[in-house]
């Protein structure tokens, strides 16, 4: 079982060695299996979706600081021999890319957030019923309806829920304390790595103003924007993101021209 600094990988090669591999970060009380196949295969591409410390098959507790997690990314990245890496994120992944990107700029070569923003809208009460048993089966229900688009199949939105309720109580009331912390939006000007920002008209957690306000903030952005797709994006339009996304990479010279 393939492990770095503590934290669960599954790989796929592809591409060349001399270019940063990609690397998935699955979103709050999620893991590694959340990601479609379009995006863990991507042609071309050297892939690793992880799981973060506490989720998934990775051991440790919840981290109640992104930035936190951000500096164990990097510690990922050393345990494997790297230096760089394109890190591509939904939601709190997304939000732990930008940290890292603000934090250990040198160790980003590019960024792709998938339904994420500078700040993530937390309600307090979310916060509050996960913080107790009492309260927090609510929590997961309240946590479900976000996810929720008028484009969601059943079904995936039935894995999705699935994996939150594998994931320990503890873990999951710390990745949305971890979110209701945290804030960019006066730091993220400052990152120069070339970022890819998808994000769908129906989403409810993450709406599409999230998007619109780093496209406008960040020096070297491209926005796509996926008509009718909710927060659960990457599973919606699996094919279509893994299409703009390589595009994307191709573009930036950061994957090889043809595949």
């Amino acid at each position: 079982m393939p492990i770095a600094s503590g934290m669960y990988y599954a790989h796929s090669e592809g591409g060349s060695r001399r270019l940063p591999p990609v690397i998935l970060i699955h979103g709050a009380g999620s893991s590694h299996l959340c990601w479609p196949a379009a995006l863990r295969r991507l042609p071309g591409c050297r892939v690793l979706a992880l799981d973060l410390p506490g989720h998934g098959r990775s051991a440790g507790v919840g981290q109640q600081s992104l930035d936190a997690l951000a500096d164990r990314l990097v510690d990922f990245l050393e345990a494997l021999g790297l230096y760089q890496a394109v890190f591509v994120g939904h939601s709190m992944g997304g939000a732990v890319a930008l940290s890292l990107a603000v934090r250990h700029p040198a160790n980003v070569a590019g960024l792709g957030l998938i339904a994420s923003g500078a700040y993530l809208d937390v309600p307090p009460a979310l916060v509050q019923e996960l913080s107790s048993q009492v309260t927090y089966g609510i929590g997961l229900q309240s946590i479900e309806t976000r996810l929720s688009g008028p484009k969601t199949p059943p079904g995936m939105l039935e894995e999705a829920a699935r994996l939150l309720r594998e994931t320990r109580s503890s873990v999951l009331y710390a990745d949305w304390l971890a979110c209701s912390r945290y804030d960019l939006r006066d730091r993220v000007a400052g990152i120069r790595a070339p970022t890819w920002l998808a994000c769908g008209t129906a989403d409810r957690a993450t709406p599409l103003v999230f998007s619109h306000f780093l496209a406008s903030r960040l020096p070297d952005a491209e926005l796509q924007i996926y008509s009718g797709a909710g927060h659960l994006i990457f599973l919606e339009e699996g094919e279509a993101l893994a299409k703009g996304l390589l595009d994307f990479l191709r573009r930036k010279g950061l994957m090889e021209a043809e595949v």
